[in-house]
């Protein structure tokens, strides 16, 4: 049992690594995706931050996520707010989804602030993903992120340095989508050699 924790700057094409591992055999969890749950309408989540943030994040019942990012990237304590509603729901979904890994089992949890949540002591082997600002701006820009969206929500995660620092492996995603596939089937490779030799 191994769980890998996945990490890299907006853009960086961390979720396309992600879909590589999970074609190699690795359980990928999005924590983006289990935040995005956390305040469905139905959730406790959905009600707690429409009584923080008001009915001006709604768009037909459901909550606007690019109005409530917009609030959130303007404003730090609004920020803080909506991670104290989600975090926990998170951290629990992530540790039910470790408690049922089985012994041959390899988990890849993709998640963008690991960082700054001071997350990396929750996983065996840590992994970055890099690329320069040049293509991660364009690769939003292709996306439909406005620049200055891009510019805020860069802006509000760590630096590539603080990222490297608490990493055991990094790539550098510069290349093709295949150059990609390449350096993750080689990390794959090598976890899977360092198994055989244990």
């Amino acid at each position: 049992m191994r769980v890998i924790g996945l990490t890299g700057g907006i853009g960086s094409g961390k979720s396309l690594a992600a879909q590589y591992f999970a074609n190699l055999g690795a359980l990928v969890i999005d924590a983006d995706q289990l935040a995005r749950a956390a305040i469905e309408r139905g959730c406790a989540g959905f009600d707690e931050v429409v009584t923080v943030f008001g009915d001006s994040i709604l768009k037909d019942g459901d909550i606007d996520r690019r109005a409530l990012g917009e609030l959130v990237f303007k404003d730090p304590s609004l920020k803080l707010k909506l991670e104290n509603i989600i975090h926990p729901w998170v951290r629990n979904q992530f540790e039910e989804a470790v408690a049922s890994l089985k012994a041959d089992e390899t988990l890849v949890y993709e998640i963008p602030l690991m960082y700054e949540t001071r997350a990396q002591e929750r996983f065996d082997i840590v992994i970055t993903v890099e690329a320069t600002m040049e293509n991660r701006i364009a690769r939003l820009r292709a996306k439909g992120l406005h620049i200055s969206e891009i510019e805020s929500r860069i802006a509000a995660q760590a630096t590539r340095e603080q990222r490297e620092s608490i990493a055991d492996f990094l790539i550098e995603n510069d290349g093709s989508e295949d150059d990609l596939l390449r350096k993750v089937e080689n990390i794959w490779g090598e976890l899977a050699d360092k198994d055989v030799k244990k």
